[in-house]
């Protein structure tokens, strides 16, 4: 079904603009998200992970961890962009790609500004893949913290361009059994990752886990194996969903170094199967394990 319920203008399309979103969080909303990807999840006191829930060693804020970023972009996609004679149902979107850029260590606590940019859209017939860029911006000092930019398969949301040439743009600059519940609390409440009817319906035998937490568990264990434990040595992050994980499944990661980038896939282990792959860039440590 064309997703279309007027005639496709690109031009119109690519000259609107979509509106600014705000995004307030604070220390507890920072916790929750670290033990939503499993911080502290084998070890209470973990020394290295300890940090991203409690005031460690009396430090005077608890640590963000990078991936957070990604929970700034999560409003847009799951309530709906409004875009000229495109629509789609959020309830069957899958996470194609998640790419981060962090500027600075984000702070424990903000008010953020985010504006949000259309960076690619392509006509695939029965389904459509839309890319949103959102860059970060500190409410006051208007200093950029991060960007993210989002890729999504739309199904059901292809045919709109009604053209034997699809219209394609893009705008490219240079184990755990309760994790979705949990992880939700961050902000993304889609009941794919919930609700065993919503799931079904959308063609999943039970709820999926949320991409985003995925990535969570990886790079947090890049953190953990490569980066001393120091998330500010996180530069930029890049992940492809390969296919869904299940709440309950193991997932185990796997990295190496490349100079000063990490390569790393992360794997289902009860079905050998890898879900997740990408790289991390980091900052000045040594090149070698």
């Amino acid at each position: 079904m064309a997703a279309s319920d007027s005639e496709f203008n690109p031009d119109l399309l690519l000259a609107h603009k979509l509106p600014e979103t705000r995004y307030t969080y604070n220390e507890r909303d920072v916790a929750i998200y670290a033990l939503g990807i499993g911080a502290c999840g084998q070890d209470a006191v973990d020394s290295d992970e300890l940090k991203y829930v409690y005031h460690k060693n009396g430090q005077e804020f608890i640590q963000v961890l990078p991936t957070f970023a990604s929970l700034l972009s999560l409003g847009s996609l799951t309530e709906g962009l409004e875009l000229p004679g495109f629509k789609y149902d959020p309830s069957l979107l899958l996470h194609g790609q998640q790419y981060i850029e962090v500027y600075k260590p984000l702070p424990s606590k903000a008010s953020l500004i985010n504006k949000v940019s259309l960076a690619g859209l392509q006509d695939k017939g029965k389904a459509a893949i839309l890319e949103i860029e959102t860059r970060s911006y500190e409410k006051g000092s208007g200093e950029l913290l991060c960007m993210n930019r989002t890729t999504v398969f739309l199904r059901g949301a292809g045919g709109f361009s009604n053209s034997s040439q699809p219209f394609s743009y893009k705008n490219y600059p240079s184990s755990q059994g309760l994790a979705a519940l949990l992880y939700r609390l961050s902000g993304d409440y889609n009941p794919l990752h919930s609700d065993p009817n919503v799931a079904k319906f959308a063609g999943f035998p039970r709820p999926i886990l949320h991409g985003l937490c995925t990535l969570g568990f990886a790079i947090k264990a890049v953190i953990k194996c490569v980066c001393k434990g120091d998330p500010s040595a996180v530069k930029t992050i890049s992940g492809r969903f390969l296919t869904t994980v299940f709440p309950g499944e193991t997932l185990v990661t796997e990295m190496w170094l490349q100079g000063l980038r990490v390569i790393y896939q992360t794997k289902v282990k009860e079905r050998n199967k890898a879900v997740l792959s990408g790289y991390v860039d980091i900052r000045g440590l040594s090149s070698s394990l």
